[in-house]
């Protein structure tokens, strides 16, 4: 049977599962979207930028627990990805981007719209491609899903010469994936079990701290039964929110430089941290030589190169968290733990003294309002069943403090790179993949204009998204630290002139609401979720709040800023 590339492209793209496609057409891709057309089983969002279709198919992978799939043109349009594949990769999420190219003849010849995407891309991608060979079209194709989906993954990008998809060949589906030099181990070893369970046993002030691996590898049932069968309490990472359920009695809240004061404080005096899925990232150790000073740590990840690159670590397991965790669960299930719940009495008792001292506060007055009183409204309005997308600043960290999190990926956010404009664009990703649960973006005044122009693609395409901004007129995050650190001189932050949030929700297609009465708030947020269609909700707020606590850079994390 004979196909055009762009044929086999969109075959092979059916053949592993996906029925969405976010993008924006070129000269480049022109037959693939010619083809797509013709599929009524293949839907493709056209979005307003390529920054948009990366973000979206970001949150469309968490949301769906699937693989996201991007399409763009050549030139402009794949350098516009970057950003968004940077992200995907800081945070391991599963993608496959394509991205037209100039006919294999005309590269490097510098072409009208020719970049080289894949060198561009290398350091911001798990690993990325350029089809030169149609008669190897299928088989990178297949590759790249199987690469971007498995060990930890990532996002891959493919890159297409437009010679490559009008090329006609014989179609054939190629064999499974089997990369010599590519082989993940999802086995952990059974020695280090035993040595783990030893650990917990022995172990007076143990803390599990969850991250974003745990939620990929979807092995939350699994750390929250560890958790309860042992008493241990359970702090996570930005994303490892909801991981673990942030109603339960055994949570600390997040972990970090905006932490709550009960987990850093836990891990400042533990003797032992389960460590799952995690990195040890800069804003969750703080200060490398003060971190966790008393305690033996074990780490578990799927990564072997995330295993004693931050921290050290007494008991290292390289294996699938999910896997690991039941092989341990397995075991102690077979030990003696009847001891460990009253050994945990003492432990467990200073954890509530700490989160009775100091537990997070605001103080809601009748004038202006508190944006972390609209995160909690909100909240208790949609009782934690929502799926929260955020954009980056303070926006982000108060939705991750009052927010609470019962279940795993309805918290999707731009952790490592911290992206302003994701929120909105993963917004539309996740409702497209969830189209029957309410999906919130938590955003700024000043993050929420990075990628405005999508409100166009939630309307088109009737993805009723909500959008909640916090408006205090300033860019917040980097205005904090310039009144803490900079003697209050706000250069370069002040975003006093914003525009009509209403009026530019109108523009769209889209309605607005406008909220300045700390007592309307509740009634502003009801009204925005119950009206249909893609909905702005303008909170003015306190304009100099700020979010504690706080850890100073180049502090450890039980030295932490608190009001």
């Amino acid at each position: 049977m004979k196909l055009t590339g762009a044929q086999i492209l969109v075959k092979m793209i059916k053949a592993q599962g996906v029925d969405t496609i976010f993008g924006y057409p070129g000269g480049a891709t022109i037959d693939i979207h010619d083809e797509i057309v013709r599929h009524d089983d293949l839907r493709h969002i056209l979005v307003r930028h390529e920054q948009g279709a990366v973000h979206a198919a970001d949150a469309y992978s968490r949301a769906h627990q699937t693989t996201g799939v991007a399409l763009v043109t050549s030139g402009p349009g794949a350098t516009n990805t970057v950003t968004g594949l940077a992200s995907a990769h800081a945070d391991s999420i599963p993608m496959v981007v394509f991205c037209g190219q100039v006919p294999t003849g005309l590269i490097g010849n510098d072409a009208f719209q020719e970049v080289d995407i894949v060198g561009i891309t290398r350091p911001c991608t798990k690993h990325n491609y350029l089809v030169k060979d149609p008669d190897k079209l299928a088989a990178t194709i297949q590759e790249a899903f199987f690469i971007a989906r498995s060990g930890r993954p990532g996002p891959v990008l493919v890159d297409l010469p437009k010679d490559i998809l009008q090329a006609k060949i014989e179609f054939t589906m190629p064999d499974e994936p089997n990369l010599r030099s590519y082989k993940p181990n999802y086995k952990p070893n059974k020695k280090q079990i035993h040595k783990v369970v030893e650990m917990i046993q022995a172990a007076r002030r143990p803390v599990v701290f969850a991250g974003g691996g745990v939620i990929l590898s979807r092995a939350s049932e699994q750390i929250t039964r560890l958790a309860k069968m042992a008493q241990i309490p359970v702090t996570t990472s930005l994303m490892g929110l909801g991981a673990f359920p942030g109603t339960d009695p055994l949570w600390l809240g997040m972990l970090g430089m905006h932490g709550t004061f009960r987990a850093n404080m836990s891990i400042g005096h533990s003797d032992l941290i389960i460590a799952v899925g995690v990195r040890f990232d800069d804003r969750v150790t703080g200060n490398i030589s003060k971190f966790a000073p008393h305690a033996d740590i074990i780490q578990i990840d799927i990564d072997p190169t995330s295993i004693h690159k931050n921290i050290e670590v007494q008991c290292p397991i390289v294996g699938d968290c999910k896997t690991t965790l039941e092989h341990i669960l397995a075991l102690m299930e077979k030990q003696d733990t009847k001891d460990l719940a009253v050994d945990r009495d003492v432990w467990l008792a200073q954890i509530d003294q700490w989160k009775q001292t100091m537990p997070l506060k605001y103080e809601q007055k009748t004038d202006v309002i508190k944006p972390q009183f609209v995160v909690e409204k909100l909240w208790e309005i949609t009782q934690g069943q929502a799926i929260i997308t955020t954009e980056v600043g303070q926006n982000q960290m108060w939705a991750a403090q009052y927010y609470h999190f019962d279940r795993p990926n309805h918290f999707i956010t731009s952790g490592g790179l911290g992206v302003m404009g994701f929120g909105l664009p993963a917004a539309i990703g996740a409702k497209a993949a969830c189209p029957d649960k309410l999906v919130v973006d938590v955003a700024g005044d000043g993050s929420i204009q990075m990628n405005i122009q999508e409100l166009m693609t939630a309307v088109e395409n009737c993805l009723d998204v909500k959008v909640v901004i916090l408006n205090n007129r300033f860019l917040g995050m980097v205005r904090q630290w310039q009144e803490l650190f900079y003697n209050k001189a706000y250069a370069c932050t002040n975003i006093e002139n914003a525009p009509d949030f209403v009026k530019l929700a109108d523009a769209y297609g889209a309605t607005g609401f406008r909220c300045t009465d700390p007592a309307c708030v509740e009634e502003t947020l009801k009204k925005g979720l119950d009206t249909h269609g893609t909905v702005i909700m303008d909170f003015v707020v306190e304009r100099e709040e700020s979010v504690y606590p706080m850890v100073p850079a180049g502090g450890a994390i039980t030295d932490m800023l608190l009001v």
